[in-house]
């Protein structure tokens, strides 16, 4: 857990719900190219069953991102944790133990949420490592799906929310059956951010492991 819309009229609204979806995506890629928010993130894994209900794990910290291929996630509840992807190399680092996992970066974000968010600036290059298709307006929000092309990884789908244009909800599923839902809150668009934010440096005394 530390480490988841009698007729043509209808039909007509729901293709005008659905563009919205894409040309939220296409906006946010060329608009917006840093930010910065809070987030709570809501994890829940597959009921077992001897349980009545799913487990579920709730998490807080803040995020922000700077195009192309930077990004930081700092967990601050319940446990402390830093995800920073500085261009080159993804860094973890986990606070209980003291421990650093650095991976390059081209190996493991190419079909993640983080890519649909930092990577680049045109859709065109999302579309070589997700489909994209956008879906219904439910919950106040514009809906755009995206499965990765690649089958094999543990990723199976991503949900991406906006409101009025702006990046609210990531719901993400993989394939063990468990969901991650991230919902945004307090988002500063084009946040004054430079590369040298996203430089991370291993604690002193940590354990760094490169898999």
């Amino acid at each position: 857990m530390k480490k988841l819309m009698i007729a043509s009229a209808l039909s007509l609204a729901a293709v005008g719900a659905w563009a919205d979806g894409l040309q939220d995506l296409e906006k946010f890629l060329r608009e917006v190219s840093s930010g910065k928010s809070g987030f709570t993130q809501v994890v829940t894994s597959p009921k077992r069953s001897t349980e009545t209900v799913a487990r579920s794990k709730t998490s807080t910290g803040t995020f922000e991102f700077l195009r192309p291929n930077r990004f930081r996630f700092e967990y601050t509840k319940p446990f402390e944790q830093t995800i920073v992807a500085d261009g080159q190399t993804l860094w973890l680092y986990d606070v209980d133990l003291n421990q650093v996992t650095a991976r390059g970066q081209k190996e493991v974000l190419g079909s993640t949420p983080a890519a649909l968010i930092a990577a680049g600036t045109d859709i065109k290059g999302l579309s070589d490592a997700f489909e994209l298709k956008a879906a219904a307006a439910r919950d106040g929000l514009e809906w755009l799906e995206a499965k990765p092309k690649d089958r094999n990884g543990q990723l199976q789908m991503v949900r991406v929310g906006f409101k009025q244009g702006q990046l609210s909800v990531l719901d993400i599923e993989d394939s063990l059956g468990q969901r991650s839902v991230l919902t945004f809150n307090n988002w500063q668009a084009n946040a004054a951010l430079k590369a040298d934010d996203f430089k991370f440096q291993p604690p002193a005394g940590a354990s760094v492991m490169r898999p």
